[in-house]
């Protein structure tokens, strides 16, 4: 056994453990917490939620305290499965929140394994911020030291790395010592999986559920004593190896851990659109130039937008055939911005889908890679939006990130309006108010 092996894990499960927060990345952690906690809301009535909470036979009439709650609805659950459903229903939109070191939807799986977890071991809502720091701190650590080759090879790092990191957030809630907290993190790499292939399908919402769902299971096992190999994050058959990790020195990973905080430097970006984070520095870009502009659908002859190349291997649908498609569509997305002049849940309805007027300008709207488009910034932020219009005006503009991305954060007021209108979705303006006020007074926001 490599004793460098055992001794990264041990750091950090020591960190996991003993970790002390800033009151900043506590800041950071409450926005993510309550964000997910509205877009989950909002997905909880889309078909991929309701099929996980149907079959998992969840009961509303019983209600033991040692069971969780599933979000939107009055039923409850033991730990995993809640988390499993409440993961699948935060995904459900790709509304939730991104992080461009990880590549990775951090909050889905992590906030739903959290609050499962925070709810059987009776934690405040202080205990649970920190559960989320820290497990937001490994899933980007890990994140910092696999990709791009990891994301590239096909691998979904929501669901690669979003099961360790629930596993990290769920043992600090459930009081795991650092033997039992390495073992956690031992069995959640053995269970982490996702495939790129299934995007644009129910699959990918449910890839958020399942990481939920075994990073609580991984805690619990460990908890009860199922132990784990000391090299399954590093050894040669483990999990860097296996999911062709760009780095295999997990040491480096860990090495400043406490030190310096992720969730501060690289930050968490808040979606203000319910599509692939891919599309939204060009939908950005494209909604200031019709503003500005003030053109129309029949004034476009083409649009041209160059993107890094990662954003290919995400927007895989030109034409896309259902609304989830359609969130993974950079021509339909564009087309969608430029005739309706927002882009918001509706946007991806059928009735939107087939409107004949996107429908007229998708095929007008070209994505091209750019090799130089991001050189030396993180993957999915750089686009470069070109529209050439009948009359002969050429008009462009460049996206560097967009807004929400950490660089431009939400106004508290788009925060409270997004989460406002996420949960107007299964409950009353008045319940979504009462709900809101809540979360905000759990977590240290004021209402």
């Amino acid at each position: 056994m490599s004793t460098h092996s055992r001794a990264s894990l041990e750091a950090m499960a020591d960190f996991i453990v003993g970790a002390a927060p800033a009151a900043a990345a506590r800041d950071r952690a409450a926005t993510a917490v309550i964000d997910t906690v509205g877009v989950a809301i909002a997905g909880s009535i889309e078909p991929a939620a309701s099929i996980v909470r149907k079959s998992l036979q969840l009961d509303a009439s019983h209600a033991p305290d040692r069971l969780c709650s599933v979000w939107g609805t009055s039923a409850r659950a033991p730990a995993p499965d809640a988390a499993l459903a409440n993961g699948t229903a935060a995904h459900a939109l790709d509304y939730d929140d991104m992080c461009f070191v990880s590549l990775a939807h951090p909050s889905a799986p992590l906030v739903p394994a959290i609050i499962a977890s925070g709810e059987i071991a009776g934690a405040d809502g202080q205990a649970i911020l920190d559960a989320y720091i820290v497990g937001f701190e490994i899933q980007a650590r890990l994140g910092r030291l696999m990709n791009p080759r990891h994301y590239q090879r096909g691998w979904h790092c929501t669901s690669t790395l979003g099961a360790l990191s629930a596993a990290a957030g769920s043992a600090r809630l459930l009081g795991l010592d650092v033997a039992k907290t390495a073992y956690a993190l031992g069995i959640a790499a053995s269970s982490a999986s996702g495939l790129k292939e299934n995007f644009g399908t129910m699959v990918k919402p449910l890839h958020a559920g399942l990481a939920a769902r075994d990073g609580v299971m991984a805690a619990i096992l460990a908890k009860n004593g199922l132990s784990a190999s000391a090299l399954a994050l590093d050894g040669p058959q483990g999990y860097l190896h296996a999911f062709d990790s760009e780095g295999m020195d997990l040491s480096t990973a860990v090495a400043d851990l406490g030190q310096r905080w992720e969730i501060l430097d690289t930050g968490i970006t808040v979606k203000l659109y319910p599509s692939c984070a891919g599309t939204h520095p060009s939908l950005d870009a494209t909604r200031d130039l019709r503003a500005r502009e003030r053109f129309t659908a029949d004034d476009v002859e083409r649009i041209e937008i160059d993107v890094d190349p990662i954003v290919p291997t995400i927007l895989i649908y030109d034409r896309p055939a259902s609304g989830l498609e359609a969130k993974f569509s950079m021509p339909f997305c564009v087309a969608a911005a430029v005739v309706f002049g927002s882009v918001g849940i509706d946007t991806f309805d059928n009735e939107r889908l087939r409107d004949p007027r996107v429908a007229a300008l998708m095929p007008r709207v070209t994505m091209r890679v750019d090799d130089e488009i991001g050189r030396g910034k993180p993957s999915l932020t750089q686009a470069r939006v070109r529209i050439q219009l009948k009359d002969g005006r050429a008009l462009a503009q460049e996206a560097h990130g967009a807004r929400g991305y950490p660089e431009n954060p939400p106004t508290q007021a788009d925060l409270d309006a997004k989460f406002l209108a996420c949960a107007s979705r299964a409950m009353d303006e008045a319940g979504s108010k009462r709900l809101l006020a809540s979360v905000k007074e759990l977590y240290g926001r004021r209402a």
